[in-house]
């Protein structure tokens, strides 16, 4: 919070005001994963299988803690990532989930603006059946121009970046349209905080099946995720596609 301006008379004096802090509590929670490998191939592989499992373990570590940041739901273990966060702008489309049009990207952005969170890296990001869905959609029936303008290059919609990955849900529910709707975010990303708790914990485990001579590699990540304002992002969760 900031401070308050106040208008004096002559020879007045304003009232003090001070600006007010809050701080964000982040607690470490723990994702892992683990993979045998079994003593033949180690003894036969053309590749360093070891290091290759390492480095697959990593990427799915990192990929998990990536989804957590757009899906996390905040019980069962996981942070809460920006779909769960309370407060955050939200574009309905229907009872039963509605196709996305020019209007949900206004609300989208108008939610921000609103709330004058609409500063800093702000962009979307959505999944690639968003994404062909947009670019087939007209911003207004009966013109050509398509919503996702491709013609933008880094700035397809409407003058901000638009990212895209499968890491955001394709298969959330609303009403009736069970396992079918998609997600679009809209923020500003610099507000997404993720705390890490060390580095990426890799170790080889040769005892645990040491009788089958099977090699274990485990990977752990101490992590947590939180939104520093709510009000810096919104979603629409409930897009159909087709």
């Amino acid at each position: 919070g900031g401070a308050t301006a106040y208008w004096v008379a002559e020879s007045g004096a304003p009232t003090e005001s001070a600006q007010a802090f809050d701080q964000i509590a982040m607690t470490p929670k723990t994702v892992g994963a683990f993979s045998d490998i079994s003593r033949k191939l180690l003894l036969q592989s053309s590749i360093d299988v070891e290091n290759f499992v390492q480095r697959d373990l990593a990427t799915t570590i990192a990929l998990a803690i990536d989804l957590a940041g757009l899906h996390g739901t905040g019980s069962s273990n996981q942070p809460t990532g920006i779909a769960a966060t309370s407060g955050i702008g939200s574009v309905v489309g229907g009872t039963n989930g509605a196709a996305p049009d020019w209007d949900d990207l206004v609300d989208l952005e108008t939610a921000l603006a609103t709330a004058n969170a609409d500063v800093g890296r702000m962009a979307y990001i959505t999944n690639a059946k968003v994404r062909g869905k947009l670019k087939k959609t007209a911003i207004e029936s009966g013109y050509p121009d398509k919503i996702w303008d491709v013609k933008a290059g880094s700035t397809p919609l409407n003058g901000y970046q638009a990212l895209v990955s499968n890491q955001v849900s394709s298969a959330l529910t609303k009403g009736t349209s069970s396992g079918v709707c998609s997600a679009i975010f809209f923020g500003n990303w610099a507000d997404l905080i993720i705390g890490l708790w060390g580095g990426l914990d890799l170790m080889v485990d040769p005892y645990t099946g040491s009788t089958s001579g099977t090699v274990r590699v485990v990977a752990l990540q101490d992590v947590d995720i939180a939104v520093r304002h709510a009000a810096s992002f919104a979603a629409m969760l409930d897009a159909l596609t087709s």
